[in-house]
């Protein structure tokens, strides 16, 4: 038994973690759908808790999926908790669409958010000003100062080593695929040694 919801909107499969769906969440996929094909802009509007992430969140994924050139959704919203909550929400998401297709799909669902909130340097991250974070980090990551370090007029120890490790990675593949919550993407950059805000850019 599916605890999902399959259909197609024209020739698009759609998967919807739900057993059921409103007729206003299809109405709006639908809309969505159209926007997607034209490739123009439009407003839509739905009363809160009626299901608009999901239904925004399934009908956009299985969009980038089946159409392999729409590659990257940039999902925005107001606050840093209203990414996580949508970040959530997409991986539960995929973890429906895996089961239900019996594969886990090449996916990245990253969100971004300031330095101030993703620096893992000892005494940059511990700034509370935003400004101050953003200053310092450039400081400690511009290419003057990896030039000057290069030709010895500047010690290593004054670039970050969260920022300078990620050029020892792929730089397609710096991260691996999944949906990652912004604690997630922190313990793995922790653990990797890598800068959180500049694997997400």
């Amino acid at each position: 038994h599916s605890f999902c919801y399959r259909f197609f909107i024209d020739d698009l499969p759609v998967i919807f973690p739900y057993p059921k769906i409103y007729p206003e969440q299809y109405s709006y996929m639908c809309d969505i759908k159209r926007s997607l094909d034209v490739g123009g802009n439009c407003i839509l509007e739905m009363p809160s808790g009626t299901g608009k992430t999901v239904s925004l969140l399934s009908i956009t994924v299985a969009y980038q999926m089946f159409y392999p050139e729409h590659r990257k959704i940039i999902y925005c919203s107001r606050t840093m908790s209203e990414i996580e909550k949508a970040l959530i929400e997409l991986h539960k998401l995929m973890e429906f669409r895996s089961k239900e297709l019996g594969y886990v799909e090449d996916f990245r669902g990253l969100g971004l958010t300031s330095r101030k909130n993703l620096c893992l340097h000892p005494s940059v991250g511990k700034e509370r000003k935003g400004i101050v974070v953003d200053e310092k980090c450039r400081r400690l990551t511009n290419g003057e100062l990896k030039q000057r370090v290069e030709s010895g007029e500047a010690d290593i120890e004054d670039l970050c080593s969260f920022h300078e490790k990620l050029y020892e990675k792929d730089p397609t593949n710096l991260i691996p695929p999944g949906v990652y919550s912004f604690e997630q993407l922190l313990k793995y950059c922790k653990d990797e040694g890598t800068c959180p805000y500049f694997t997400i850019r």
